[in-house]
């Protein structure tokens, strides 16, 4: 979903990480990179990284 979400919007790791550190999250683009891939993060960070891309909504099913 946050793959997804950063694809559509055409928002690079290294722009995400920019973004994060806007709000006060440190995290680097290849930790990004590695995190988002592996699927390995918490929900809390998910929702950081919503919040710093300027998600309002999510629409989980059709």
């Amino acid at each position: 979903m946050l793959k997804g979400e950063l694809k559509r919007r055409g928002i690079t790791y290294a722009q995400l990480a920019e973004k994060l550190a806007a709000i006060g999250v440190q995290e680097n683009e290849r930790n990004l990179n590695n995190k988002i891939s592996r699927g390995g993060f918490t929900a809390a960070f998910m929702l950081q990284c919503l919040e710093a891309i300027g998600v309002q909504s999510l629409q989980l099913s059709d």
